[in-house]
């Protein structure tokens, strides 16, 4: 299987550079000395999270006759928004079909942005899309399956490799796997010191057990579903788990109770609105130093679009436990 190349993410690199924020590296001064900490804020994109580079890098590789046909996304919140401001940006119709689980945040983000969002029951979105690609002839823009979509991401381990060349650990979420498999393809290219930890909440952990098992284990919907980080509720596919198996160095799990700790670090310490995704690898940091390699850690925040009222009740938690 060929995978994602350095060449094929400074591609993308050029390609998206006029329609993404190059995010910073924010230096944490409340972090632990001996562990210095700089957060890669996707936040700051203009749909509040990083599924913005993968999708801009793939409708920018549509040819005239696809563009007029219009694409079609599924997703549970960030990847949606990001196909829907992309197709916006590029005057191509899009249909986006959600879950109703997904947070109404990010169906009403998406729906602002002027896609066409199509609500369907648990498990049945890929389907649903399918079925809408057949039926109008549209391109279908996956979530993280293809190369495009995992070079886009990518841009984000050239930005750190660019920006910090000795860095230690680069810490990212793993749900799908095209942020991991982009990130951990630049960085191990340009910094071959440097090591890529992958991190799961504990209650979606099927790329822990897949990595272990080195072939990809099924976790049922129901089981994917128990986690609060409704963004990492995926399975890698064959080509994500293939660059997983190859670049990633490690993976670590976190509990959804140190998922809501971070948010709170990372709001009240950070300054930053990370949704429970976004905060998952800030909770390995806090909580797992035990199992991550020692000197300067990159952790990316991937992204801010929380519901309001679990933002509240998460930082109403933190001061309770305070007191």
């Amino acid at each position: 299987m060929d995978l994602v190349t350095l060449d094929d993410i400074r591609a993308a690199a050029d390609r998206i550079a006029s329609g993404i924020v190059r995010t910073p590296l924010l230096t944490c001064t409340w972090a632990d000395p001996e562990r210095p900490l700089w957060l890669k804020p996707e936040t700051l994109q203009p749909i509040g999270a990083f599924k913005i580079r993968g999708a801009l890098n793939a409708l920018a590789r549509l040819d005239e006759d696809a563009r007029r046909r219009g694409v079609v996304a599924y997703s549970s919140g960030n990847h949606a928004q990001a196909v829907a401001y992309a197709a916006a940006s590029e005057g191509i119709t899009a249909h986006i079909v959600m879950p109703r689980s997904t947070p109404q945040i990010k169906i009403d983000n998406t729906r602002a942005h002027g896609a066409e969002v199509v609500v369907c029951g648990e498990g049945e979105r890929e389907k649903v899309a399918y079925e809408i690609v057949a039926e109008r002839g549209a391109v279908l823009v996956p979530p993280f399956d293809h190369p495009d979509i995992i070079a886009g991401q990518g841009t984000i381990g050239l930005e750190i490799a660019e920006d910090m060349p000795d860095v230690d650990v680069v810490l990212v979420p793993v749900s799908g796997g095209g942020l991991a498999s982009g990130i951990a393809s630049a960085v191990t290219a340009l910094l071959p010191n440097a090591k890529v930890i992958g991190v799961e909440p504990e209650l979606a952990s099927d790329t822990k057990e897949s990595l272990q098992a080195g072939s990809i284990v099924e976790w049922s919907i129901e089981k994917r579903n128990r986690t609060i980080a409704d963004g990492l509720r995926s399975q890698p596919s064959e080509l994500t788990f293939a660059h997983l198996r190859s670049r990633l160095h490690d993976l670590v799990t976190v509990t959804d109770d140190e998922i809501r700790s971070a948010m709170a670090v990372l709001a009240r310490k950070g300054r930053l609105v990370a949704e429970p995704s976004g905060a998952v690898p800030t909770a390995a940091y806090l909580h797992h130093a035990a199992e991550l390699p020692a000197g300067r850690t990159v952790a990316v925040v991937s992204g801010g679009n929380v519901d309001p009222a679990l933002l509240s009740d998460v930082l109403t938690r933190s001061l309770d436990e305070e007191d």
